[in-house]
């Protein structure tokens, strides 16, 4: 009674009905039917994006069933595009499941601020004239990197959360409210 309960938990009825079909199959395609089941258990991972610049808010499902959705991909590299430039480049899934880790650390639908993505080379140039604090290589050229906010909270609070992670590099600008984060090595500012 117990596992019935637990599995009910875990999947729906149409995953249960997908499970069924593929172990069935198991006995006549083995390793491909249970990547097939491993894919269908694996959780979907949900980003809730909000482009300070343009107003642009995006709530967007980009890994599911054990793979990246290209059209979300898409929506997610527009949304962290140059605003200045309207320059798009590619933003790294590391940088996504970053992203993703830190919303579930706080809550699954908190929605981040972003308040800069991919910066094209010409931009960041000009920022760095503008400010010190500004990398000469920095890695929002990459599409590594990203600067947020999240309302009602705390950036001193996000910049804990996000420095928990361990997972790259963690930078807290206080005057202008907003915590930095990258997929390049460990290291705190």
């Amino acid at each position: 009674m117990r596992s019935h309960t637990l599995l009910n938990m875990l999947i729906n009825r149409r995953r249960f009905l997908k499970i069924g079909a593929q172990t069935a199959l198991l006995s006549v395609f083995p390793v491909s039917a249970m990547a097939s089941i491993n894919r269908l258990l694996m959780p979907e991972r949900n980003l809730f994006l909000f482009n300070m610049h343009t107003g642009e808010k995006l709530d967007v499902c980009y890994y599911s069933q054990g793979r990246y959705q290209p059209e979300a991909l898409e929506n997610i590299n527009y949304i962290f595009r140059d605003y200045r430039t309207e320059e798009i480049r590619p933003i790294r899934k590391e940088l996504l499941n970053l992203l993703y880790s830190i919303s579930k650390k706080l809550d699954r639908t908190t929605r981040l601020h972003i308040i800069s993505g991919y910066r094209s080379p010409e931009t960041n140039a000009k920022l760095r004239k503008k400010s010190k604090s500004v990398a000469k290589n920095s890695l929002h050229i990459q599409g590594e990197a990203a600067d947020i906010r999240v309302p009602d909270y705390d950036t001193r609070w996000l910049r804990k959360v996000c420095m928990k992670l361990k997972a790259g590099g963690v930078g807290f600008y206080r005057k202008s409210d907003f915590v930095h984060v990258d997929i390049g090595p460990v290291r705190y500012w």
